[in-house]
């Protein structure tokens, strides 16, 4: 006995040491590209110096910043609309997931992969298919109505018109795809306890399921409420015909418009930032310690029988389905056949040549080109960085491991195209990076960055739910911890890596905020094409590309879905 200790010693320290080495390698890349970059943005809000001048420091950005006219008005514009969104996404979102989820709704399956298609379209495409239908002028809706009431009541360039596009795309579908799986995993031996005392399906709903689920709902609002404080494309193209301004596009305006102020921009980037932590450190104690047991000897799953509300439960579905995928699909597609974007009542309206003049464009081939190279090359990446940040944060014992977790919600602190502006002065800044800028692999470091909070906490949530005995067999069968994750984990989370490529992939070939910045000729993808083109005032070549960066979206929402992702928060 006494001659063996040491032998196992002699085992076990190499690969302790080098699982503690990897972790502290990730840690340190994973800081370098997220909290430098962030710490940038906060030093460059003290930086008075103009572009190319030697730095400069003083509180001049922050007093333009505050002394901005409209500053207080952006605030108050951003927390209205953050607030409204949730108020009215909140509650529906909560029913349709229990409808999905816990009861006999006919075809839950196949809707609830509506909802997941319908938060891959891109918001700026689901944008343009509204303002076909809701313009004042010549939206299809107001004209109809018009000639039939004498008014166009509606106006999509509203602050209601933007909580309409925002509520029925993003904020709904993002909550719905997230609480479903929650749902689901819950067991059902209270409900039956509560059906069997003689409560009704709604009683038990309200008394049991929602009281329960509160730790998953509150955490999905507190995500969805970080996510809105730093929207940008439905603002920016709705908001600018009537000057309304929030954070974000107050951001861009600073940067873009006018005489760049980065000083300015940047200290109302701090100011999200600031206002984004309290969020984040909520999130992370709410959802600390949660188990996801999905399946014990015990577990119960069984659907609550609507009876004569299931007839009235899938109209309002399919309802809220045709509102969410349905118009977006069909009028965005519709636009891309006509003469003029938005007006149907000119005479032969529909032509093919916008098809014909953007798919010839060897701007368009080029940025194609691009797009495919950046949504793959970020999906790749995305799945090795994104699964070892999670592994680490939920399987090991490595003493930095809340500090990686922590840092990897820190994307969702700074607005994306800040985040974006910091990464092109890291770029620039450090010698031996300056030879990316202008290529893919800056935008694919970008992609994989902004996507972190999801995709890590996607991964986060399988982890949860797969034991840790096939592990720990591995290990006591002498195999290195890398062995271990690499033949065993990984085979075993397939589908859900699978599927986390997937949203990185249609992720990266719809962003816009975070390329904006950081975008060249030679480097330009389908995202910003979209938006040249509206520069340029190509409406109808623009709606072409949109769509076909909504094709790519739908694509790969059927693969996420085939390959069968269900995970809750993480």
């Amino acid at each position: 006995m006494t001659t063996a200790t040491p032998a196992v010693h002699r085992r076990r320290v190499p690969r302790i040491e080098t699982q503690a080495v990897l972790c502290t390698v990730v840690l340190g890349i994973v800081a370098f590209c997220v909290v430098f970059p962030v710490l940038l943005v906060m030093l460059q809000s003290f930086q008075v110096a103009p572009p190319g001048q030697p730095a400069k420091y003083g509180l001049d950005g922050w007093r333009a910043a505050f002394d901005e006219p409209g500053l207080r008005a952006a605030l108050l514009n951003t927390l209205k609309v953050t607030f409204v969104r949730q108020l009215l996404s909140l509650p529906l979102a909560v029913l349709i997931a229990w409808l999905l989820a816990r009861t006999d709704l006919p075809g839950r399956r196949w809707l609830e992969f509506a909802f997941w298609a319908a938060f891959f379209l891109p918001s700026f495409t689901v944008t343009l298919s509204w303002i076909l239908l809701l313009d004042p002028e010549y939206g299809l809706i107001n004209t109809s109505l018009a000639r039939l009431v004498g008014t166009a009541p509606f106006n999509i360039y509203s602050f209601w018109g933007i909580v309409w596009v925002h509520v029925l795309t993003g904020s709904l579908t993002v909550k719905v795809i997230l609480l479903t799986p929650a749902f689901r995993h819950m067991n059902a031996s209270f409900e039956e306890a509560s059906r069997v005392a003689g409560a009704s399906t709604l009683r038990t709903a309200l008394r049991i399921t929602v009281p329960v689920m509160a730790p998953v709902i509150l955490s999905v609002l507190l995500l969805g409420t970080m996510v809105s404080l730093q929207t940008f494309e439905v603002e920016q193209v709705l908001g600018l015909p009537f000057r309304f301004f929030v954070f974000s596009t107050m951001i861009y305006d600073l940067l873009v418009t006018r005489v760049p102020r980065y000083d300015a921009a940047t200290a109302l980037a701090v100011v999200i930032l600031a206002a984004m932590l309290p969020l984040v450190l909520a999130q992370q104690w709410l959802t600390r310690g949660r188990r996801y047991t999905t399946l014990t000897g015990q577990f119960q799953n069984q659907p609550h029988r609507l009876g004569r509300w299931r007839a009235p439960a899938l109209a309002l579905v399919l309802a809220l389905v045709s509102i969410v995928l349905g118009v977006p699909v069909v009028f965005a597609l519709l636009g891309t056949f006509m003469k003029l974007f938005g007006f149907f009542h000119i005479a032969d309206p529909w032509t093919l040549n916008n098809w014909k003049t953007v798919l010839t464009d060897e701007l368009f081939l080029r940025s194609l080109h691009n797009t495919v190279v950046l949504a793959v090359g970020t999906a790749v990446a995305a799945v090795v960085v994104h699964s070892l940040i999670a592994y680490i944060a939920v399987r090991t014992r490595y003493a930095g491991r809340r500090a990686l977790d922590f840092i990897s919600w820190l994307p969702f602190t700074v607005p994306g195209i800040i985040l974006g502006l910091a990464l092109l002065w890291l770029f620039l800044g450090v010698e031996m990076l300056k030879p990316l800028y202008g290529t893919t692999t800056l935008l694919i470091v970008a992609g994989v960055i902004a996507g972190m909070p999801l995709g890590v906490q996607i991964i986060k949530s399988g982890l949860l739910q797969l034991g840790s005995e096939l592990e720990e067999a591995s290990r006591i069968a002498g195999a290195s911890w890398w062995a271990t994750y690499r033949r065993i984990v990984l085979r075993l989370m397939a589908p859900t890596l699978m599927a986390v490529a997937m949203i990185t992939f249609v992720g990266a070939a719809r962003n816009i905020g975070n390329f904006a910045l950081l975008t060249t000729s030679a480097n330009r993808p389908l995202s910003i094409l979209q938006i040249d083109y509206i520069a340029q005032r190509k409406f109808e070549e623009a709606v072409v590309v949109a769509c076909i960066i909504m094709f790519i979206s739908l694509a790969g929402a059927l693969l996420a879905r085939l390959l069968g992702l269900r995970s809750g928060l993480g």
